[in-house]
């Protein structure tokens, strides 16, 4: 399997995001994750904060919800802008070069390039453990705030992208990082990613 892009998508807390990273590093290409908020924020004109937020999560009353909230006249929302900038975006980073694109869709944006597509998901124990400890998370439940994140990030991609977030026939290989740990995801993605 020769792909030039890895997408990572992921379940909250499941370390996908560092999993995306350290492969990135390991193989010497680049990762895109933080970058696209920043670059998002840049030319759409909305705060960082506000991109992290509406550029991979539906509102809390789920994708129904999201289909009407904050419409324009012209019939688009914010999150509608924030996703056409960013599509824009992840396709004009695939014509670059390698890279890495944690989240935000890229799997299904990416759909006709050459792409290894991975899937990083933990139990709920140990995502909850994971954020309590990388995190500090205290104030809710960290079970609670699992739920609610994957609901909204699987609202969004269903929005976008007609399909179901998490299904095994969106991707290549699913990883489970609380069994296998992240440096072995890491390996593992890396040695597909190298193989001829």
């Amino acid at each position: 399997m020769n792909k030039k892009i890895i997408t990572i998508s992921r379940e909250f807390g499941s370390g996908g995001r560092t999993v995306g990273k350290l492969t990135a590093e390991k193989l010497g290409i680049a990762c895109y994750d933080q970058s696209l908020i920043e670059e998002l924020s840049a030319k759409s004109g909305f705060t960082k904060e506000y991109i992290a937020e509406k550029s991979e999560y539906a509102s809390h009353g789920g994708w129904l919800a999201n289909a009407f909230a904050d419409r324009s006249v012209d019939g688009y929302s914010n999150q509608d802008y924030i996703w056409f900038i960013q599509r824009k975006i992840i396709l004009e980073l695939a014509e670059k070069g390698p890279c890495v694109i944690v989240g935000r869709c890229a799997d299904y944006i990416l759909k006709e390039h050459d792409c290894l597509k991975v899937f990083i998901h933990a139990s709920m124990e140990k995502r909850a453990q994971r954020i309590v400890e990388q995190y500090g998370e205290r104030d809710d439940s960290p079970m609670k705030r699992l739920k609610d994140k994957d609901k909204r990030r699987a609202a969004y991609y269903q929005f976008y992208t007609d399909m179901n977030w998490g299904d095994v026939h969106n991707y290549h290989i699913s990883l489970d990082s609380g069994e296998l740990g992240i440096d072995q995801c890491v390996e593992l993605i890396t040695h597909i990613y190298n193989a001829e």
